[in-house]
């Protein structure tokens, strides 16, 4: 029988995802399930978006240019001028997603063997986009005692070598919810500088910024005009995460010529997700006020209940709506799958990513999960519950079970 590539047996599966075996058999022994493990927010879609959807007129949905509508780009334009990033229309190129971004930005500036530095915990598919363009993800770790703040300067440089092409950042972090501040993105841009290297950023949840604290983008940072790749998305700044729409956007001439062969490759972006993006644009900052006064109040009651459970660590994030936290258990994936498939507290449980899936360097994150507080604020309460009486009888469980004999 033929086999699999190198590269596919490679591919790790999705930490947020995995699991989704153990919810579905919760579900159909009749519990509900908090589902605090992926960042699909339950927040609505701008209702001028949905009207523009519901009532186009197109009698044939067309390709576009390769590069996204050219209207769009320039109010993707004119809308990051609105946040302080003064870019042409011609230095962004859009994208099926945020993902199809980097994975594009990644094939253009790396060769196979190349290095990317990446703090850890990072969204897990970067592991996956790294796989697919052969680059060779080298972590660096940041601790959960300082809220997940950068790493020093110098633990970057230790792990700079010779096919070190890059380093990749998001701002604010997923799964951490940490916004880096000004001074540490221009360290970062210093250490890029004198080894002239690429700096991505994943800015995709620039919105959400709490505390009064501002989000820096690295298109601002001096010097870095031919260094810097900002990878935007639609999905979660305007709860549409279907429609597929990310941008990339540098100021290297080089690196969009590049980009652009591999998006005509793959032809267009999604029509409908342009038409949707296009008129996101539109959106009124009343929504976004709603919407981020509605992410503090969650994360405030998640934080706090999390931080009341006994053995319980979760720092309290200034961006993004996910959260690390430290459960007071040995393999926080074991307690995943025991949640769902052999607890429940009222008929109710809880789906939560293991945090390992998030680290590159092996055994990292154990005992951490990842939640996304993108439910209304009383289900987190409730999940809370729900995990606070799973951990009261989790080691009892784990006992008990450790007595049935093996067949």
């Amino acid at each position: 029988m033929p086999g699999i590539s190198n590269k596919a047996i490679q591919m790790p599966s999705s930490p947020i995802r995995k699991l989704v075996p153990y919810a579905e058999t919760a579900i159909n022994q009749g519990k509900k399930v908090f589902f605090l493990n992926i960042g699909q927010p339950d927040i609505e879609t701008p209702k001028n978006v949905r009207d523009k959807i519901a009532n186009h007129n197109l009698k044939v949905i067309e390709y576009s240019h390769s590069a996204g509508f050219e209207s769009y780009r320039k109010g993707l334009a004119k809308y990051y001028e609105g946040v302080g990033v003064d870019v042409d229309y011609e230095q962004i190129l859009v994208t099926t997603g945020g993902s199809e971004a980097l994975q594009f930005a990644f094939m253009s500036c790396f060769d196979e063997g190349d290095e990317v530095i990446i703090p850890e915990p990072f969204y897990a598919n970067y592991n996956s986009f790294s796989i697919s363009a052969g680059v060779k993800v080298v972590p660096v770790t940041s601790k959960i005692e300082n809220g997940f703040a950068l790493p020093s300067i110098e633990e970057f440089e230790k792990r700079i070598s010779l096919r070190t092409k890059g380093i990749m950042i998001c701002n604010p972090g997923n799964p951490t919810g940490y916004l880096y501040t000004k001074e540490e993105l221009e360290k970062l841009r210093d250490l890029v500088l004198k080894y002239d290297l690429y700096l991505f950023a994943d800015e995709v949840y620039r919105e959400f910024c709490y505390d009064g604290k501002e989000h820096h983008s690295i298109m601002n940072l001096e010097g870095l005009a031919q260094h810097a790749i900002m990878i935007d998305s639609v999905s979660k700044r305007y709860s549409m995460c279907g429609a597929r729409i990310g941008a990339l956007v540098t100021r290297n001439k080089y690196v969009l010529e590049t980009v652009l062969k591999f998006a005509q490759a793959r032809l267009s972006p999604p029509t409908l997700g342009q038409i949707a993006g296009e008129e996101a644009l539109n959106t009124p900052q009343s929504y976004f006020d709603e919407v981020i006064a509605e992410y503090v109040e969650r994360r405030n009651v998640l934080v706090d209940a999390l931080n009341a459970i006994p053995g319980v660590r979760c720092p309290k994030p200034s961006g993004a709506f996910y959260v690390i936290a430290e459960l007071p258990v040995e393999d926080a994936e074991k307690f995943c799958e025991w949640i769902l498939e052999h607890f429940d507290y009222n008929g109710k449980t809880v789906m939560m990513a293991p945090a390992n899936g998030f680290y590159s360097m092996p055994d990292a994150g154990a005992n951490q999960v990842r939640l996304a507080y993108v439910l209304e604020k009383n289900h987190l309460i409730e999940a809370a519950e729900c995990l606070e009486n799973a951990l009261e009888k989790y080691p009892y469980a784990m006992e008990e079970s450790a007595k049935i004999p093996t067949l």
